[in-house]
């Protein structure tokens, strides 16, 4: 895990989100160490603000603590953070606690049939990018 690479387009999305003028951080439930090596790792680092953990809330997503911890560190309303996963469980999860989400549809991912569904979908980060800022507009 601490070595994998990044899909190929992520660096292209992120950059299109950058330029876009939105705020980028991460929020996982791996320990701070591991995202900071996971980040330097796929060459990600300096597209992200801030690596948030779910350590300080003692409670793994798809808990509301976590997004909220978030929302609460940058000090903006939980409903302008947007979560992009390829995890339906992380995208319900920020969903049911009022935040926007993204959905990276990758082979193999797909939501969950009962769940509450993003506003955005797309088959790469690429794609995922272009519509939010099409929606999202900073």
């Amino acid at each position: 895990m601490l070595a994998l690479p990044a899909h190929k387009e992520v660096r292209d999305g992120l950059d299109l989100l950058r330029k876009a003028g939105f705020r980028l951080v991460t929020l996982t439930n791996s320990s701070p160490k591991a995202v900071a090596q996971q980040l330097k790792h796929a060459g990600l680092s300096e597209f992200f603000e801030r690596a948030f953990s779910v350590d300080p809330v003692r409670r793994f997503k798809p808990a509301a603590e976590a997004y909220r911890h978030v929302a609460s560190e940058l000090s903006v309303p939980i409903g302008s953070l947007r979560l992009v996963a390829a995890h339906a469980w992380d995208v319900i999860g920020a969903l049911q606690v009022g935040c926007l989400a993204a959905f990276v549809a990758r082979p193999g991912k797909v939501l969950y049939p009962l769940g509450p569904k993003p506003d955005v979908v797309g088959p790469d980060l690429r794609a995922v990018a272009a519509q939010i800022i099409k929606v999202d507009a900073v």
